[in-house]
């Protein structure tokens, strides 16, 4: 098993499912992405308790995820 620690949002595999470099059925796509949109969802608690606790991380991520609307 792959060790997640370090991983961002996706998984390699959910990353290579997403590309269009993985050969996996319809169904099993779209269990994919709905799985990535629950994480999605779950990001808005990880978001309060950096806005509650960690400030600076905070603006990390912000710097990340919002760098292109710059």
């Amino acid at each position: 098993m792959v060790d997640d620690q370090y991983r961002g949002l996706l998984t390699e595999r959910e990353r290579e499912i997403i590309r269009g470099d993985a050969d996996v059925s319809d169904n099993y796509r779209y269990r994919v992405v709905s799985r990535i949109r629950t994480k999605i969802e779950n990001i808005d608690e990880d978001v309060e308790i950096l806005a509650d606790n960690r400030e600076d991380l905070l603006e990390e991520l912000r710097g990340v995820v919002c760098a292109d609307e710059e």
